[in-house]
C-alpha cells in the first residue's frame, strides 16, 4: 500500500461518498453519478492508467480533480483574506485569554482560585471547538452565508454582555458561553470555504488564513491591556467588541464557498463513521493529546513569568511576542508542507513544541529565557493550527470537509475545556509552583506527537515520501 499516493484516503474517499445516498453504492456508480461534475473526467482509464496518475498527481477526493481548485485568483484571495478576518475575530480573540485570568484574579474574580477562574477561558475554548460538528454539518447543508451572520451577532453580544458583567456567573455566560457559540460559527465556515478554493496550495492558504489569529493575538492583549489600565475592563471588552464588528462585516461579504451546498439529512453515523477511518481516527487522537497541552503556555505564561522574576508591565507582552511570531508559525511551515508533506511537517513542529516546554519553559528564570520562549514556542505551536484543518482535508472528501474538520474540534474541544482547570489545579497542588503544570504539558504535547507519526505511518509506513 506504501507505493500509491496515500491509497487508505482514495479508500475512505469512495466509502464517504456512497454514504450520501440512502443505500450502498457501488465506486462504480459514484463515478457514473459524478461525471456530470466533471466532464472531464467521465472517461476512465483502466486501473493500470488510474495507478500512473496517482503517482504523478496528489491525491483528490472522489468525483474532483485536482485541477478543478483555483488555486488562486482574485475571488479564492477575497475569500482568504475574510477567512483571515474570520480568524483574527475567533481564534484570535481566544489567543488572549492569558490577559483576561490575570486580570480576573487580580481584580473582578480575586475572591475566587486560579482553577475555578480558568473555568472561563477555558469553557471559550471549549464552546468555540464544542460547535465544530454543528457548524459543519450546517455549512456542508447550506453553505456559510447564514451561519457567518449568527455567528457574527453572538459573538459580538457575548462580549457587550461581558462589559456590563461584574460576578462569576455573568461572565461565565457571556464571556465564556456565548461569545465562543458565535466565534465557533464564525471559525468553521471560513476554514471549510477555503478547503474548497485550494488544494495543491492548501497548506499555504490554511496558514495565511490562520495567521490571521496570531494578528489577532498580538493586538487583542495589548490593546486590552492598555484600555484596563485607562478606563477598566468595561471598556477594553467594548472596544475589542467593535472592532470585531467591523472585521466581520467584511468576513461576510467575502467568504463564500466554491462548490454549492448538498443538503443531506442529519445522521448521528455521518459524524461517527470518519472514525471508522484509522488515519482519521490517529489524527484526531493525536490532535486530542497534543491540544491538551498546547493552550497551556498561553493561559499562564504571563503568570509563570512574573512568578519567575519578570516584571509586570513585560510579563503582560509576552503573549504579543507568542502570537507575533506565530504568524510566520502558521504560514512558513504551510509552504513548506506543500512541497514535502503535511504529515512530516506536522511530527516536525510538534515535536519542537514539546521540546521547548520541556526543555526552555521548565528551566527559564528572569526575562531573557521567557523571551525566547515566547517566541520560539510561538513559531513552533503555530504551525497546528494551520496543519491540522489541511490533514483532515487531505484524507477527506471534500464535500463533507464542514463534518469531518467539525468532528475532529469536537473531540480536540474536550482536551480544551478540561486543561486549564486541571493546569490550574496542579499550580494549587505545586503551591503556586508552575513545574507540575509544564511537565504536564510536555508529556502530553509528547504522546500527540507520537500519534502523529502512527498516523503517517498508517498512510506511508516507514518509507520516506511526501505524505
Amino acid at each position: 500500500m506504501a507505493g500509491s499516493s496515500i491509497p487508505s484516503a482514495s479508500l475512505a474517499d469512495e466509502k464517504l461518498s456512497s454514504s450520501t445516498d440512502s443505500s450502498p453504492t457501488r465506486a462504480t456508480d459514484v463515478d457514473k453519478t459524478e461525471a456530470h461534475v466533471l466532464p472531464d473526467t467521465a472517461d476512465e482509464s483502466p486501473d493500470s492508467d488510474l495507478e500512473k496518475a496517482e503517482e504523478k498527481t496528489p491525491e483528490a477526493p472522489t468525483g474532483f480533480d485536482p485541477a478543478s481548485f483555483p488555486d488562486g485568483g482574485w475571488e479564492a484571495c477575497l475569500v482568504v483574506s475574510g477567512a483571515f478576518a474570520c480568524l483574527f475575530c475567533s481564534f484570535g480573540w481566544i489567543n488572549a485569554i492569558g490577559v483576561f485570568q490575570t486580570e480576573w484574579e487580580r481584580n473582578q474574580l480575586r475572591e475566587y482560585s486560579p482553577s475555578t477562574i480558568s473555568w472561563i477561558p477555558a469553557l471559550e475554548v471549549f464552546f468555540m471547538f464544542a460547535g465544530g460538528p454543528v457548524a459543519g454539518k450546517l455549512y456542508d447543508n447550506y453553505g456559510p452565508r447564514w451561519i457567518l451572520l449568527v455567528g457574527s451577532f453572538l459573538h459580538v453580544f457575548g462580549l457587550m454582555m461581558a462589559s456590563i458583567s461584574s460576578k462569576y456567573y455573568q461572565y461565565l455566560l457571556s464571556q465564556g458561553m456565548c461569545s465562543p457559540l458565535g466565534a465557533s460559527l464564525v471559525f468553521y465556515p471560513a476554514m471549510s470555504s477555503v478547503s474548497t478554493w485550494f488544494f495543491k496550495n492548501r497548506a499555504l492558504a490554511f496558514g495565511v488564513m490562520a495567521s490571521g489569529s496570531s494578528l489577532g493575538g498580538v493586538i487583542f492583549p495589548i490593546m486590552v491591556q492598555r484600555i484596563v489600565d485607562d478606563s477598566g475592563l468595561g471598556w477594553a471588552l467594548r472596544a475589542s467588541a467593535f472592532l470585531i464588528l467591523g472585521m466581520l462585516i467584511y468576513a461576510n461579504l467575502t467568504v463564500k464557498s466554491r462548490l454549492p451546498p448538498r443538503p443531506t439529512p442529519w445522521r448521528i453515523s455521518d459524524f461517527l463513521k470518519p472514525y471508522s477511518e484509522l488515519p482519521f481516527l490517529l489524527v484526531v487522537l493525536a490532535s486530542f493529546f497534543f491540544f491538551f497541552g498546547m493552550f497551556l503556555p498561553f493561559t499562564f505564561i504571563i503568570l509563570s513569568a512574573e512568578y519567575n522574576g519578570m516584571g509586570f508591565t513585560l510579563a503582560g507582552y509576552l503573549l504579543s511576542i507568542l502570537n507575533a511570531v506565530s504568524i510566520f508559525g502558521r504560514t512558513l511551515p504551510g509552504f513548506i508542507a506543500d512541497r514535502v508533506g503535511r504529515f512530516n511537517v506536522m511530527i516536525v513542529t510538534s515535536f519542537l513544541s514539546t521540546i521547548l516546554v520541556l526543555a526552555l519553559w521548565i528551566p527559564a528564570k528572569g526575562n531573557v529565557p521567557y523571551i525566547l520562549f515566547a517566541a520560539f514556542y510561538g513559531f513552533s505551536s503555530g504551525a497546528f493550527v494551520s496543519l491540522a484543518p489541511a490533514l483532515v482535508a487531505q484524507i477527506s472528501d471534500i464535500r463533507q470537509i464542514g463534518v469531518r474538520t467539525g468532528s475532529m474540534f469536537m473531540v480536540i474541544s474536550i482536551a480544551a475545556l478540561v486543561g486549564s482547570p486541571i493546569g490550574g489545579q496542579l499550580i494549587i497542588e505545586d503551591n503556586g509552583n508552575y513545574l507540575h503544570l509544564q511537565i504536564f504539558c510536555g508529556v502530553m504535547m509528547a504522546a500527540g506527537s507520537c500519534v502523529f507519526i502512527a498516523a503517517r505511518m498508517s498512510l506511508a509506513g516507514l518509507k520516506w515520501k511526501k505524505v
